[in-house]
């Protein structure tokens, strides 16, 4: 027969009672903590890199080829003419987008196309659109004033000690070119080598749409790299 308390409820026998199941929360956060990560195949990542390389290649080529093609190209001084500033072999970073911005002014170094040529020459310009440029011996005037040069100062006053003429070649106007006014979209160019130089005195004008830049750095040899002086 069922006992019965004091307070008329039964006393329920304390091995009927059914506990609870205690999870180990610690432990089953343990056991994904230290779960093995899944291994990548093999050579995936070498190809990862592959692709990297080739991505970064690429890249390269194409801003060497936009740099080349509408910034800087590097040039090679070939022959005396622009002697004493500039000698054979050296080269040369020619800034291809400033005559873009502006026009070429004097005394600056240029590179142009020669297409009765089919080679680039590198001068120095002297005349641009409307001068009225006259080259006597070593004296050179622009509409009628007397120019100095600063680039050739030091060579003019040598060959002067010696008593010989800087500029031994022709003078401007001559035979080649008659008219000494420089037309517009052209440019006068002569190179530093007064006495042996192929310019403007014998090829005539030059055109602004032939022009490729100007002639900013000397970067070889490496113990001549500079920044040029225009004019």
């Amino acid at each position: 027969m069922d006992q019965k308390s004091r307070d008329g409820y039964i006393t329920p026998n304390a091995d009927s009672r059914v506990k609870p199941e205690h999870v180990n929360h610690n432990e089953e956060h343990r056991n994904e903590e230290t779960a093995p990560e899944p291994v990548p195949p093999q050579g995936s990542g070498a190809k990862k890199e592959i692709v990297e390389w080739i991505k970064a290649l690429v890249i390269a080529a194409v801003l060497v080829f936009i740099i080349r093609t509408f910034l800087f190209s590097p040039f090679i001084v070939d022959g005396p003419s622009m002697q004493p500033n500039f000698e054979t072999g050296e080269r040369v970073i020619v800034n291809k987008i400033i005559y873009d911005i502006r026009a070429p002014q004097r005394g600056e170094v240029v590179v142009f196309h020669v297409p009765e040529e089919g080679r680039d020459f590198i001068k120095r310009v002297i005349g641009v659109p409307g001068d009225k440029v006259k080259l006597e011996d070593d004296r050179l005037y622009i509409n009628g004033t007397l120019v100095e040069e600063p680039y050739l100062k030091e060579a003019i006053e040598q060959a002067h000690s010696r008593g010989e003429l800087y500029n031994t070649s022709e003078n401007f106007p001559n035979m080649n070119v008659q008219n000494d006014i420089v037309p517009d979209n052209m440019i006068l160019a002569f190179g530093d080598n007064r006495g042996n130089s192929k310019d403007s005195r014998s090829i005539g004008y030059v055109s602004m749409d032939e022009l490729v830049g100007r002639a900013d750095v000397i970067f070889w040899p490496v113990n001549q790299i500079k920044f040029i002086k225009q004019g």
